[in-house]
C-alpha cells in the first residue's frame, strides 16, 4: 500500500477568520468578563479594602475631634472599627508600647515609634479678664511657670501675686509646653494642678483675687471661651496675637503638633487612619477645632 500523500501545509494550517457577528459575538463575550473582573476587585471581600480594629488612646483636649474623625473613617470603610481610650490620667504611649493601643495622640515626638502630625494646636497663656497685663515673651512665661518671676508687676501688670495652676503630668499638653519653653522637669513645685479644662476654666474665674491666676490651655479651648463670653483672655507672645492664622504660619511660635504616634512596621489599619485624618474630609474635620495641615 502506498502512503498517502501529506498535506500541503501552506493551504491547511491557517485557521479561516471569523466573519463580522463571530467577531461581535468575541468581543461581547470579553467585555462580559472584564466587567466581572471588575466587580469582583470592587467587591466587599476584596482584600484590598479595609477592615479590622483600631484602638487609638489619648489624655488630652483632642477627644472630640478623633471621635469625630473615627465615625467619619468608619462611615468610609464599614468595615473598620475604631475605640477610642480616652482618660485625663492614661499614659498612651505606654498603652501603645505594650500593644493596647494601636495610635497614642500626642504633641511631642517619641523617637521609638513613628509619628505622623495631622496638625498643629497653640498652647495659650490664660489669665482673668481683668488682668491688664499686655503681652509676655516665651522667656517670661518660662520664668512665670518655672517660678522665677512671682508678680504680675514685674510683667507690668497689677500689684498681685502670680497663682500658678499647672496641668497633670500624663497630659501631652503639659509634656509639649514645658518642651517648647525648655522648662522639663523645672515646673514651680508651688502651682495648682487642674486636670479637665472646665475646671482650669471656673478656677481661673474664681480665684481671689481674680486677676491672680495664670495657666496655659489648649488655644482652641481658650479661644472658645473667650468668644463665649467666659471672663478670661489670652496673653499675646512675644507681641504675636494667638489666633489660628498665627499658629499655621508660625508667628505665634508656642504651639504644639497633633501627632499620631505608631510602632514602626507594616500596620495597614494605622495608615489607612493617618491617610484619612490628612485627606481633605479628614483635615476638614480637623479644621473645625484645630489648625489643619497647609495644603499640599
Amino acid at each position: 500500500m502506498g502512503l498517502s500523500p501529506l498535506p500541503d501545509r501552506a493551504e491547511h494550517s491557517c485557521l479561516p477568520l471569523p466573519s463580522s457577528g463571530m467577531a461581535m459575538s468575541i468581543l461581547q463575550r470579553l467585555t462580559g468578563l472584564l466587567v466581572l473582573v471588575g466587580l469582583f476587585l470592587a467587591s466587599p471581600g476584596n482584600a484590598s479594602e479595609i477592615a479590622g480594629n483600631l484602638v487609638i488612646a489619648g489624655n488630652g483636649p483632642e477627644q472630640a475631634t478623633m471621635e469625630a474623625l473615627a465615625r467619619a473613617f468608619e462611615k468610609a470603610n464599614p468595615r473598620a472599627y475604631v475605640d477610642l481610650l480616652w482618660d485625663d490620667d492614661s499614659k498612651p504611649l505606654e498603652l501603645v508600647q505594650t500593644d493596647q493601643a494601636h495610635i497614642a495622640v500626642t504633641g511631642v515626638e517619641h523617637p521609638p515609634l513613628a509619628a505622623t502630625q495631622i496638625g498643629w494646636d497653640g498652647i495659650g497663656i490664660l489669665v482673668h479678664l481683668s488682668n491688664f497685663t499686655k503681652d509676655v515673651t516665651r522667656q517670661q512665661v518660662a520664668d512665670i511657670f518655672s517660678g522665677k518671676v512671682h508678680d504680675w508687676a514685674e510683667l507690668g501688670g497689677p500689684e498681685t501675686r502670680i497663682v500658678l495652676i499647672d496641668r497633670p503630668r500624663s497630659q501631652n499638653i503639659r509634656d509639649a509646653f514645658e518642651s517648647q519653653l525648655g522648662i522639663t522637669g523645672k515646673m514651680s513645685t508651688a502651682s495648682k494642678t487642674i486636670g479637665p479644662d472646665e475646671d482650669v476654666l471656673k478656677t481661673v474665674v474664681g480665684t481671689i483675687p481674680p486677676l491672680s491666676a495664670a495657666t496655659y490651655i489648649s488655644l482652641s479651648t481658650g479661644l472658645s471661651a473667650v468668644t463665649g463670653g467666659v471672663a478670661v483672655r489670652l496673653l499675646p507672645v512675644d507681641k504675636v496675637e494667638p489666633e489660628g492664622p498665627t499658629v499655621r504660619d508660625g508667628r505665634y511660635s508656642l504651639r504644639r503638633p497633633l501627632l499620631l504616634l505608631a510602632k514602626k512596621g507594616p500596620a495597614p489599619m494605622v495608615d489607612a487612619f493617618a491617610r484619612f485624618a490628612l485627606s481633605a474630609p479628614g483635615q476638614s474635620i480637623i479644621g473645625e477645632t484645630y489648625v489643619p495641615m497647609p495644603s499640599q
